[in-house]
């Protein structure tokens, strides 16, 4: 990965090796931009819940604009999926598992394979995230054609080992996991998603404190839930001067979501006040995953080396 400054936290992590090789005349993705609100949905309740799908190369993410009383159900999962619930989502009541729980307030959910039902008990956004063994789903992406043929670059996802326990309803209230010193972010993963739910910030970081970076072989979405953001993506120049693509420096509105191809350089800069970013990979990065920054390590072993 490119360094960061010295006074990045990032800058600790350890080095990890890619865990596939390329072809440097391998094509690269283009970049994927979703702007929910501005698109038709995917599907619309009698209610009028509307949900809008998009996918990245290993992960779906669902947004709900959804009404309360709205009950939103899976059968026959077959691995976890996640709700993000921020200060603005809907409060809900989830079952699965054999276990209910009721999340009024900002947490992560880790909802086990299986039947699950989601009741949606206030309007508001309804975020889930799933990984593309949930064929179904990402059948339905609005960008499903982009991954008709798997990504070269990118490393497939692998289930993690099983948690602890088992596979659980699990809710991690951000408020028993605050951000804190010496820590990236608050980082969750789970056997097949990895999260990093960004606080919310009153103000842009400044214009000379960026971080611009890459990754050999995984992708990163970017999840904008709160504000406006630029999103700065560079493309590396291969032997084929037909498929270089040029820089993309582009505000996206929220909701929305940033798919960021390997091995591109990019850095995401906020440009208004109240805003809040998720960042999403799939598989969950080995790298945070070595640092001790994972909250929820306890509960998810890391894969045998």
């Amino acid at each position: 990965m490119t360094t960061y400054a010295a006074d990045d936290i990032r800058s600790t992590l350890a080095p990890v090796a890619p865990t596939r090789t390329v072809d440097a005349g391998t094509p690269i993705r283009p970049s994927q931009w979703v702007e929910f609100l501005a698109l038709p949905p995917t599907e619309t309740t009698r209610a009028g819940s509307r949900t809008w799908i998009a996918r990245a190369a290993n992960m779906v993410v669902a947004y709900t604009d959804a009404r309360a009383g709205d009950v939103f159900s899976r059968t026959g999962q077959p691995d976890e999926y996640l709700v993000l619930v921020h200060s603005d989502s809907s409060a809900i009541q989830v079952q699965a598992g054999g276990a209910t729980r009721v999340v009024d307030d900002e947490a992560l959910v880790v909802v086990p394979p299986g039947d699950s039902e989601i009741r949606v008990q206030t309007d508001g956004p309804l975020i889930r995230v799933f990984s593309v063994v949930a064929e179904d789903l990402a059948a339905a992406a609005l960008n499903a054609e982009v991954y008709a043929e798997p990504d070269p670059r990118a490393t497939p996802m692998v289930p993690g080992p099983d948690p602890v326990g088992g596979f659980a309803l699990r809710v991690y209230p951000l408020a028993e996991h605050p951000v804190v010193e010496g820590r990236f972010g608050r980082v969750f993963r789970t056997t097949n998603l990895m999260v990093n739910f960004l606080a919310e910030e009153p103000t842009p970081r400044p214009p000379h404190k960026l971080s611009p970076h890459h990754h050999d072989d995984f992708e990163q979405v970017s999840m904008a839930v709160k504000g406006r953001f630029v999103h700065h993506i560079r493309y590396p120049w291969g032997p084929d001067s037909a498929q270089w693509r040029p820089d993309e420096s582009r505000e996206i509105a929220t909701p929305s979501i940033c798919v960021i191809p390997p091995p591109t350089v990019h850095t995401t800069q906020g440009v208004g006040p109240y805003q809040q970013l998720i960042d999403l990979f799939s598989p969950p990065r080995a790298d945070f995953a070595a640092s001790g920054w994972v909250v929820n390590a306890e509960d998810y072993p890391r894969p045998a080396s």
